[in-house]
């Protein structure tokens, strides 16, 4: 494991822009086509060079605060509210 680690400190910012592009073509620079491991390794390598040198919202896989829709919309209480209040 201490290789994969290694190999990841000495990912130049340009290695890494040539391992995402590969990832997301599915191809080499020279147009060879990855095999399913080589994207697998690769994508392994992108999140891990990320992880070190980017911040949390310019990784890959990166979502936003994530929180429950119905959290940030007031639902009304048309159930138990009077006659004026009502929608018909």
């Amino acid at each position: 494991m201490s290789s994969f680690l290694d190999a990841i400190r000495n990912i130049t910012p340009e290695i890494y822009q040539n391992l995402k592009q590969a990832v997301e073509l599915g191809k080499w620079g020279d147009g060879r086509k990855l095999t399913a491991e080589q994207k697998a390794l690769c994508l392994q390598a992108m999140i891990a060079w990320e992880t070190e040198n980017l911040p949390e919202e310019e990784r890959t896989g990166y979502m936003g605060p994530q929180e429950c829709q119905s959290k940030s919309t007031s639902i009304p209480n048309v159930l138990f509210s009077s006659a004026s209040q009502s929608v018909h």
